[in-house]
């Protein structure tokens, strides 16, 4: 499918939209810092070529400074294309009566702290979900390492407010999960050790109304945990839609 949101310019950055293989290769180079390391080669799979890819380019030096991949499913029918799918029972969201949107290896320039990347970032996935009419948004948000102890609190404070709707919840498929719902039900979770151990990424999800899976997947590939996330756009706050907007035009 031909995109045309066409590109976005905000301050001294720009971002857009492509499928051009040396721009997906830009993409893997830039990601291989952030996901494994250069060591292990370029961070790519086979779902790189089956997504559309954002690049976010400072205008001032012309570098890469964030990026993500995104994969457009016009119904739950084709929810087993996607990444999420390899680790994930995704049965029951097989009847959202939606199109959704796969988003993964979202990654910014370890040490830019500019909150203008961060910005232009969802502005112009913004503007793609208001075009194409997206109900979903979902992705695997990753802890670092492949040990729930030091994200012992943040487990806690998504098993008792943020789980997923029943309808909606998947379920396990991968071979090594950490069934946090269960092993922390009778745990409080301290709000302030909660918020600093969570993901900034998955906070943000959080944030606009997001639900996460009751179990994490250890991926000892990635060396990293991650949770099935649902961002419903129906469910976004109203206040954080305008702003979003506002970005986006």
């Amino acid at each position: 499918m031909n995109y045309q949101t066409g590109q976005l310019v905000k301050g001294r950055y720009s971002a857009r939209i492509t499928g051009a293989m040396e721009d997906i290769i830009a993409a893997q180079e830039f990601r291989s810092a952030h996901f494994g390391g250069p060591e292990q080669g370029l961070d790519g799979d086979r779902f790189d070529n089956l997504c559309r890819h954002v690049l976010v380019e400072d205008l001032q030096t012309g570098r890469i400074v964030a990026c993500y991949r995104f994969l457009h499913l016009p119904d739950g029918q084709a929810l087993e294309t996607s990444y999420a799918a390899q680790f994930y029972d995704l049965k029951r969201l097989q009847t959202y009566p939606d199109p959704m949107l796969e988003i993964g290896r979202f990654c910014i320039d370890r040490g830019l702290n500019d909150p203008d990347v961060l910005r232009i970032c969802w502005a112009l996935l913004t503007r793609f979900v208001d075009q194409y009419g997206i109900g979903l948004m979902f992705g695997c948000t990753s802890f670092s390492g492949t040990q729930m102890a030091p994200y012992r609190a943040g487990f806690a404070l998504l098993k008792h407010r943020y789980l997923a709707p029943e309808r909606w919840r998947p379920m396990p498929r991968a071979a090594e999960v950490i069934n946090y719902a269960v092993d922390l039900a009778d745990e409080k979770p301290d709000l302030k050790q909660a918020n600093a151990c969570l993901p900034s990424l998955l906070r943000s999800y959080l944030a606009m109304g997001g639900w996460v899976s009751d179990h994490a997947v250890v991926d000892r590939q990635l060396g990293t945990l991650h949770v099935f996330t649902g961002v419903e756009i129906a469910a976004i706050p109203a206040a954080r839609k305008r702003f979003l907007r506002a970005d986006a035009a």
